[in-house]
C-alpha cells in the first residue's frame, strides 16, 4: 500500500467518499425507492475471499461505493414514507464527517471539552424547545429504544429506592416487583426496553380508536397495583400518531406514586411547534422523556436523545469511579454517566448543527411542513373512490384501507414494486393498511403529487386485474 507520508492515505480516501457521497445524494429525485438486490445477492459480492495485501484506501472507497450501489434504498429521498425514517440536514450531516474525522470517544469532558461542550449546548437548546424542565440530563444514545431503555433504568433505580431497596448494591433477585403499565398500541421498544432491564411484559391500559390511553382505565389499573410503578405514556402513536392526554394521566400516575416515562421517538417534537405543541400539554410534568434526532430532526443515524428530570438518578444509574478516569464531580456531569454506553462517537454534535442551521423558527417550520404534507396525502387520498383514511392526521401518520385486506395488501405490493414512492404496509385496528409516515425535510408538494398518482395507478392496476409487476428494484 502506498499512502502519503503527510496524510497516510486520507485524502485521496475521502475525495473519492465525497464523490460518491455526492453522486448518491444526486440520485436521490430520480432513482427508485427501493434496492435492486436483496442481501444475499450483495454477500455475494462483497463477501470474496480477503487478499493477502494491503490495498490502496482510496481503491477500496471506489470498491465499497461500486458493491453498494444496488443494495441502497433511497431512505433519503423525499418520496419515501415507510416506517418513519428521515432524512439528513445539511449541516447536520457536514458535522457527521467532523465527528469521524475528529475521531473523539466523547465519554468525559476533561478528554474531550469540544464535544462535551457541544452536548451540553445542543442539550440545553433541546429542553427550551421542548418546554422540559432546566437542569434535566440529556443524554445521547443510539436510540430511540436505547434512550426508552435509559430512562427506564432511571426509573427502575427511583421507584424502588423509594422502598428502600438499593438496586445498585443488592441487585434485582428479591427486589419488590415493579409494576410496568402502558398503552395497550404502545411501541415494541418499550417491551424490548423493559425486556432489557429484566422487568417483563408491561401491563396493557386501554385506549382509544387512535391509540392514546383511557385515563379512566389507568386510574383503575393502578388502584389495583400492590409495590412500585412505572406508567409509559406515549407521544406519538405509531400508526395514528396521537399523542395520550399527558397532564392527565401524569397526575394520576404520580397520585399513586408512579415515575412518568414519555415515549416520543418521533411525535415528542409536536412540542416545538407553536401549531402543535397543544397535542403535548402537560409534557413538563413527566418524569423522563424518550426521542428520535434521526426521524423527525433530521440528523443521521444513529442519534437519540434521553432527558431524564432527576441527573443524580440518572447519574448513579450508568456513572462510575474508578482511577483512570478523569471525571468531572460538578455541574453537567460526564457524558458517559447519561447512557449506557462509555466508548461512544459524539452523535450530539450532529443535533447541535442541525439545530443551529435551524434555529427555533426552523425547527417549528419543519414540523409543520411534515404534519402539512401528512395531511394533504389525506385529503388527496380521500378523494378516492374506495379509499378509507382510517385515523385522524393529527400529525405526520396516516393509515389507509383500500377495502378488504387483500386488495390493501396488493395495493401496497404495487406501489413497492413501482418504485415511485414508499409507503409501507401494516396491520392497525384489526385491518391490513397502507401506512404513510411523512419524515423527511426534503419532502415537497411535488413528492405527495407523484405519490399520490402512485397509489391511483396501483388502484387501477388492481381494478383492471393486470399482472403484478416484477420489481423495478
Amino acid at each position: 500500500m502506498n499512502t502519503d507520508s503527510a496524510d497516510h492515505g486520507y485524502r485521496a480516501a475521502l475525495d473519492r467518499a465525497h464523490e460518491h457521497a455526492n453522486q448518491w445524494l444526486d440520485s436521490l429525485p430520480a432513482r427508485p425507492m427501493g434496492p435492486r438486490m436483496n442481501a444475499d445477492q450483495l454477500l455475494a459480492r462483497f463477501a470474496t475471499p480477503l487478499q493477502e495485501q494491503p490495498l490502496e484506501p482510496a481503491a477500496v472507497i471506489d470498491e465499497l461505493a461500486r458493491l453498494a450501489e444496488p443494495g441502497l434504498m433511497a431512505m433519503p429521498a423525499g418520496r419515501f414514507f415507510g416506517w418513519v425514517i428521515g432524512g439528513t440536514l445539511p449541516a447536520a450531516m457536514a458535522a457527521d464527517w467532523l465527528v469521524s474525522a475528529w475521531d473523539q470517544n466523547a465519554a468525559m469532558r476533561y478528554a474531550t471539552p469540544a464535544t462535551a461542550a457541544a452536548e451540553e449546548a445542543a442539550g440545553a437548546w433541546l429542553l427550551e424547545l421542548l418546554g422540559l424542565p432546566e437542569g434535566s440530563d440529556v443524554g445521547f444514545t443510539t436510540g430511540a429504544t436505547s434512550s426508552n431503555f435509559a430512562a427506564l433504568a432511571a426509573a427502575r433505580s427511583h421507584v424502588l429506592d423509594q422502598t428502600g431497596w438499593d438496586l445498585a448494591a443488592d441487585g434485582l433477585c428479591g427486589a419488590p416487583r415493579i409494576q410496568v403499565f402502558t398503552g395497550e398500541q404502545g411501541h415494541v421498544s418499550v417491551e424490548l426496553a423493559l425486556k432489557y432491564l429484566g422487568l417483563g411484559r408491561p401491563i396493557p391500559v386501554a385506549a382509544d380508536s387512535q391509540g392514546r390511553m383511557l385515563p379512566a382505565a389507568l386510574a383503575a389499573a393502578l388502584e389495583r397495583k400492590a409495590g412500585p410503578a412505572i406508567v409509559i405514556l406515549q407521544a406519538g402513536n405509531l400508526h395514528s400518531g396521537a399523542s395520550d392526554p399527558l397532564a392527565e394521566l401524569a397526575e394520576i400516575a404520580h397520585r399513586h406514586g408512579a415515575w412518568v416515562h414519555v415515549d416520543g421517538a418521533f411525535g415528542l417534537w409536536a412540542a416545538a411547534s407553536p401549531t402543535h405543541r397543544h397535542q403535548l400539554a402537560g409534557l413538563a410534568d413527566c418524569d423522563s422523556w424518550a426521542t428520535d434526532a434521526h426521524k423527525t430532526l433530521n440528523v443521521p443515524y444513529d442519534c437519540g436523545v434521553v432527558m431524564v428530570s432527576r441527573p443524580q438518578v440518572l447519574r448513579s444509574v450508568f456513572g462510575a469511579h474508578t482511577s483512570y478516569l478523569i471525571s468531572d464531580d460538578h455541574g453537567p456531569g460526564d457524558p458517559f454517566e447519561k447512557v449506557p454506553e462509555m466508548s461512544r462517537r459524539a452523535r450530539g454534535v450532529p443535533v447541535w448543527a442541525a439545530l443551529r442551521s435551524l434555529g427555533t423558527s426552523g425547527v417549528a417550520a419543519l414540523i409543520d411542513t411534515l404534519v402539512e404534507h401528512a395531511q394533504s396525502f389525506a385529503a388527496g387520498l380521500g378523494r378516492l373512490e374506495g379509499v378509507e383514511v382510517l385515523n385522524e392526521v393529527v400529525y405526520t401518520q396516516l393509515c389507509v384501507s383500500f377495502g378488504s385486506d387483500a386488495r390493501t395488501r396488493n395495493i401496497t405490493a404495487r406501489m413497492l414494486a413501482d418504485g415511485t414512492a414508499w409507503m409501507s404496509g401494516s396491520h392497525w385496528a384489526g385491518r391490513d393498511v397502507l401506512r404513510i409516515s411523512v419524515s423527511n425535510w426534503t419532502t415537497d408538494a411535488r413528492d405527495v403529487a407523484l405519490s399520490l398518482a402512485a397509489v391511483e395507478q396501483a388502484m387501477a392496476a388492481e381494478d383492471a386485474n393486470e399482472p403484478m409487476p416484477q420489481s423495478r428494484n
